[in-house]
């Protein structure tokens, strides 16, 4: 009697077991059924949304489904962001997070309405790119040494270029004064696109830039790549020394991109986007075209997403406070 009890015991649990496992299966298989809002935190023309196009057009190919890229730049990409960790986690609306969002927004604003970490289920990361030192043609400095020794002959007379208050292209220019005893002065843009656009014109003469809204620049001669801020040089611009190798030996800031749902979307939907990117970012053409932009393509997990998202929280909000960035 009791062996059979157990026995219906054991068939009652797989039944229900099946039971609840049938309507998320069929909910994975049915996603999406509308198109997919993913939310660019930044305007567009900059690093983030060339990489979030590139990747949507995919996306959408293997959803079946438009991925429509929305931008809300804005406050470092705060506000767009919170956008996205508010909406409703039924796998219709991701988001391109980046080290600037997740991580250095959250260390340099003395509140953001979002937790990086509680607020997002983390996809995967699908490409990471240096940043670059550029000047405007105009500027007196061929290489990072003339550029330093030019800053330290007219303290203060010298402007740069950023996505944003408390932007990752602001820390990357930040670190460089602090480490090279310079004061070249700050002047925030609403994103990487406007950054360059000023750049270009000369109404400031350096921006610390991620690869992809540079690059083309560079390459063209319209602005002077004089240093990669990431620990080797970027095999896009193999001429390029690093800071590092310039005299600042442990010198590093890179760009790190993936995607993001709102907290709580459905386990199966997260692992079919999790397999469709990395299928996407582990394309051949599709790594062409991130080199083609000076950019990597990097695939990991969720779990490996949390861990980097809180060890460079504690990395950049050294930098952070070392200085003196407290942004309302």
């Amino acid at each position: 009697m009791q062996t059979k009890y157990k026995m219906k015991t054991l068939v009652a649990g797989l039944v229900a077991a099946a039971v609840l496992a049938a309507p998320m299966t069929t909910m994975a298989q049915n996603y999406p059924t509308k198109p997919i809002r993913l939310i660019v935190a930044f305007p567009a023309g900059g690093s983030t949304d060339i990489i979030a196009r590139l990747v949507a057009q995919r996306l959408g190919e293997k959803l079946g489904q438009q991925v429509i890229v929305d931008n809300r730049g804005g406050a470092g990409g705060t506000i767009g962001t919170e956008i996205a960790a508010r909406a409703a986690p039924d796998g219709h609306t991701l988001t391109m997070g980046t080290t600037s969002t997740h991580v250095i927004a959250p260390a340099a604003y003395a509140k953001v309405n979002y937790d990086p970490v509680k607020d997002f289920d983390p996809i995967t990361l699908v490409a990471s790119t240096p940043y670059l030192l550029v000047l405007h043609p105009g500027v007196k400095a061929n290489n990072l040494k003339e550029f330093i020794a030019l800053a330290k002959s007219q303290p203060g007379k010298l402007n740069y270029a950023s996505a944003g208050t408390g932007s990752t292209t602001q820390l990357a220019m930040e670190m460089l004064n602090r480490a090279a005893g310079i004061d070249v002065v700050h002047v925030p843009y609403n994103g990487n696109g406007p950054a360059g656009a000023a750049t270009l014109g000369g109404q400031v003469q350096a921006l610390f830039g991620s690869m992809p809204a540079v690059l083309p620049h560079a390459q063209a001669g319209r602005l002077r790549a004089i240093a990669v801020g990431t620990a080797q040089r970027s095999p896009a611009l193999p001429n390029v020394p690093t800071v590092a190798e310039s005299g600042f030996p442990g010198f590093e800031v890179s760009l790190w991109l993936g995607f993001f749902a709102p907290k709580g979307t459905p386990k199966p939907i997260l692992t079919r986007l999790q397999k469709e990117l990395t299928d996407i970012a582990s394309n051949p053409e599709m790594k062409a075209q991130f080199e083609k932009n000076g950019a990597s393509a990097v695939t990991n997990t969720p779990a490996e997403m949390n861990t980097l998202m809180k060890t460079e929280l504690e990395k950049y909000g050294k930098v952070v406070k070392a200085a003196g960035i407290s942004l309302k």
